[in-house]
């Protein structure tokens, strides 16, 4: 998959997690498996499908209006009729009467703002999509900047597991001298205070994985306790520009997006409201046919068909003066979305130079960390064979010790620090998930 593709990286460090019978899972499964279940990303996509759907509402208000009533009633009565000729009374018993009806009316009213409210609905529908994708990069962030927080505590988790060998190596060598009398006990007992200590530290790391495992799995929409196992590495891209990145945000960021549509929104809601000063049109047309038959009366049958038509012009004249206050704080509303536009320029700008400046001091860190590294290893390489020769001390062993698990922890770090702002950089600019704003939101399964 192309856009999941960007956040996939070769690998540089061998990672393996200790789990048993567990599925694996790598970025793009966890990325996939989110954008099915996580519930930010189906409310906002419902919340496209419900403007959709007032958009379509709002058509209504330009198309006619047609309805078709037809209409039989019958009545059967007993008749007492008296006529000014004739003055015995008439009575009819059981007199039947039936009346039958069929109208067709159709109505047209047109106001000028209508068009400006579908308008004004098609950018919310707009903003709506861009909302949307929005939440979409931004699940896409946190699923994979904590993905890479797992895989990171998993290569703590195997640098602590180096160091237990490690004490346990200077632990044996330590019982083995004391057994022979070449050394004091109080050396055999700090070798093993120094591995219980390296051992807790061990037990501790698990609870952080589970920890970073449980996060991952909750923005899964997982269950907290579901396992899988990871065979990833934590690898930088190659250098990122600063003018591409701000030259990619003002065209791409869905979120500076939105802000510009809220400013059109604004506009139109203006628009709409200075139209209703306008005259509107209405139009109206019934075709009536009509039959009524009855037993008692001057008519026995009476027998109506035909078309009738008209219309109006209306204009408001006069509404208090509301209509001048509505359009009054419409321009003020204009002026403010048009104040956070530019706001939200300066942050977008800001946020991208601050999370670059970060990646930067974190690329020159990440040489100064595997220059110390290399130091470390080579000195704690050399410290355990002297130990092992007995020409050199337990703490001279257990400075190097220490200053090999430190040199190794800041690397990779390093290392996790570098990717997180290319994620985050690659958010700013819009470019982490979507290849393009006009890219339509075709999301996996189950949406």
């Amino acid at each position: 998959m192309k856009k999941i593709a960007i956040l996939l990286f070769l690998s540089s460090w061998s990672i393996h997690l200790f789990a048993q019978d567990s599925e694996s899972l790598n970025l793009e499964r966890a990325i996939q498996v989110g954008l099915e279940n996580n519930f930010d990303v189906k409310i906002a996509v419902e919340n496209v499908k419900l403007r959709q759907g007032e958009k379509e509402v709002g058509l209504g208000a330009v198309l006619p209006i047609l309805d078709a009533t037809y209409t039989r009633n019958f009545s059967r009565e007993d008749v007492t009729q008296r006529f000014v000729n004739d003055p015995e009374p008439r009575q009819i018993d059981n007199a039947k009467s039936r009346s039958e009806n069929f109208t067709v009316a159709a109505i047209y009213g047109f106001r000028p703002e209508a068009v400006v409210v579908l308008r004004r609905l098609g950018q919310l529908t707009e903003i709506s999509q861009l909302e949307a994708k929005v939440t979409v990069e931004n699940t896409v962030a946190a699923i994979s900047t904590a993905y890479y927080r797992l895989v990171l505590e998993l290569q703590r988790y195997r640098v602590l597991e180096r160091t237990l060998e490690l004490s346990q190596s200077r632990l044996d060598i330590a019982e083995a001298q004391y057994e022979l009398g070449g050394a004091g006990k109080r050396d055999f007992l700090t070798a093993q205070v120094d591995y219980n200590t390296d051992l807790s530290q061990l037990q501790n790391q698990e609870q952080v994985i589970q920890a970073a495992r449980i996060n991952l799995n909750e923005l899964m929409a997982l269950e907290p306790s579901a396992n899988f196992e990871i065979n990833d590495t934590i690898t930088v891209a190659q250098d990122l520009r600063l003018l591409d990145l701000e030259e990619n945000a003002f065209l791409e960021n869905k979120q500076w997006l939105v802000t510009q549509r809220q400013e059109n929104v604004a506009f139109l809601q203006l628009k709409e409201l200075q139209a209703q000063r306008l005259p509107g049109l209405s139009l109206n047309a019934n075709y009536v046919e009509n039959t009524s038959n009855s037993d008692a009366g001057f008519l026995i049958q009476n027998q109506r068909q035909g078309l009738n038509y008209g219309g109006n012009i209306s204009i408001n004249l006069f509404s208090g003066f509301t209509l001048n206050r509505r359009i009054q704080n419409a321009r003020v509303q204009q002026r403010i979305q048009g104040y956070a536009v530019d706001q939200f320029e300066i942050q977008l700008k800001s946020d991208i130079h601050r999370a670059f400046n970060t990646y930067q001091n974190n690329q020159k860190l990440l040489e100064i960390e595997k220059d110390n590294y290399a130091v470390a290893k080579e000195s704690s390489e050399i410290a355990l064979e002297r130990f092992r020769l007995g020409i050199a001390s337990y703490l001279e062993f257990r400075d190097a010790q220490v200053n090999l698990l430190t040199a190794e922890n800041r690397l990779i770090t390093s290392i996790y620090n570098i990717k997180e702002q290319e994620i985050e950089l690659m958010r700013l600019s819009g470019k982490l998930y979507f290849d393009s704003s006009f890219e339509e939101l075709n999301l996996p399964a189950n949406q």
